[in-house]
């Protein structure tokens, strides 16, 4: 613990085994030891004795949409940010599409960081997009740092980030497959939509009605038979 520049003392720290009062000592921002309530704290580091309040690790969002820039009105990096801090959010993994550019290719996810390095209060990563068009950018996307890649298969209500037919699903599949990257996909088929009533308007019955269980079920039957078919 000599190297220790932080100590966080609770009498409620979660833990593996459980809640418990305990030390908890931090270098260079990183955890290194959790330690007995009554541990001695060495020469130099910073108390913080927080009592009663719980302390664990900070927690991790896979699923956010900050859409900058591009529709900053709809949320950005430095309000989502200090929004996740006080939620005890310490890493965003922001979503590919809503941003101007979406995260599709490797100069698109070069702007998003730049925008993110100056305005972002916790660390914050990236998904990259699959596009009918865009095969050739996932290899270089995931070599640049993306966590992972996302794809739609029914329209995904913004014209910039168009969903995959089957065909194209396949070859993005098989790319990705390739380099080892992960693919998650917002799986509804776009027929069964289309078929669906839209009634519109506020009641939650008429938007469960206008998307059927079949169009789920469809379009994950099909995603599992592909990957299974590429062995991806």
């Amino acid at each position: 613990m000599s190297d220790a520049e932080l100590v966080l003392r609770s009498t409620r720290v979660i833990t593996p085994e459980g809640t418990r009062a305990a030390t908890v000592t931090v270098s260079a921002g990183k955890i290194t030891a959790v330690l007995p309530y009554d541990a001695v704290i060495p020469a130099g580091a910073r108390l913080e004795d927080v009592g009663d309040h719980v302390l664990l690790p900070g927690l991790v969002d896979t699923h956010v949409h900050v859409n900058d820039p591009g529709r900053t009105e709809w949320e950005g990096f430095w309000t989502a940010t200090r929004a996740a801090a006080a939620g005890g959010i310490t890493t965003l993994i922001d979503m590919p599409l809503n941003s101007l550019p979406p995260t599709t290719t490797v100069d698109h996810l070069r702007t998003k960081q730049d925008v993110a390095r100056h305005k972002a209060h916790i660390d914050v990563g990236f998904w990259g997009g699959a596009l009918p068009d865009n095969v050739k950018d996932l290899r270089p996307l995931h070599e640049a740092g993306v966590f992972g890649f996302k794809s739609f298969l029914s329209p995904s209500g913004v014209d910039e980030f168009p969903h995959l037919d089957q065909e194209q699903l396949a070859r993005s599949l098989a790319e990705i497959a390739g380099f080892g990257g992960l693919l998650i996909v917002h799986a509804e088929d776009p027929h069964h939509l289309a078929a669906a009533p839209q009634h519109g308007g506020p009641k939650y019955a008429d938007f469960l009605a206008s998307r059927p269980r079949d169009a789920e079920d469809t379009a994950i039957a099909a995603l599992v038979a592909q990957a299974r078919r590429l062995d991806a």
